[in-house]
């Protein structure tokens, strides 16, 4: 499916909201509040980067990107989530696309890295990966990962966004 990846613009935030419901309301993980989230990153200036996968002039996935404390250090980290793609168009490469453009546009920023909540298994074909150094409340440690965009590497607790805990 050939998609354009572009920044979100004013006028698709009802699209993204209905989108990111229907991507996580069959998941069995999912507790409801990604929609919520990503408006209240959004209200509160938190959303660095949101990109939106159009196809056929429709919005068909979003991603987000936000900024994440780690132990002390609070500049240059950001936390990738909620990535959203409608039902019926999952499993065609958009969610990757999406994951691929903002994740260059945290490099091309001088970014350090990039930190996530989520499968190993699917995370791992971007870079992800789970040292053990990171930690997030009382999750297991392989689902708690990183990807450096230098040498620098991230010790100690996580801690995004106060959107995520509302």
């Amino acid at each position: 499916m050939a998609v354009i990846i572009r920044p979100e613009q004013p006028g698709d935030e009802q699209i993204i909201h209905d989108l990111t419901v229907a991507a996580f309301e069959p998941m069995s993980f999912s507790d409801g509040s990604e929609a919520p989230i990503i408006a209240g990153l959004r209200n509160d200036g938190d959303l660095s980067v949101s990109l939106v996968a159009v196809s056929g002039g429709n919005i068909v996935g979003h991603v987000a990107f936000s900024p994440v404390t780690i132990g002390a250090e609070s500049h240059g980290w950001y936390g990738l989530g909620p990535v959203s793609v409608w039902p019926e168009k999952q499993r065609q490469g958009i969610g990757s696309a999406l994951i691929n453009e903002g994740l260059a546009i945290l490099r091309a920023s001088g970014a350090k890295g990039c930190v996530l909540i989520g499968d190993p298994a699917y995370y791992r074909r971007f870079g992800f990966r789970s040292d053990g150094n990171l930690s997030y409340q009382d999750l297991p440690a392989q689902y708690v990962q990183s990807l450096l965009f230098g040498s620098e590497s991230a010790t100690g607790q996580m801690k995004f966004s106060p959107a995520f805990n509302r």
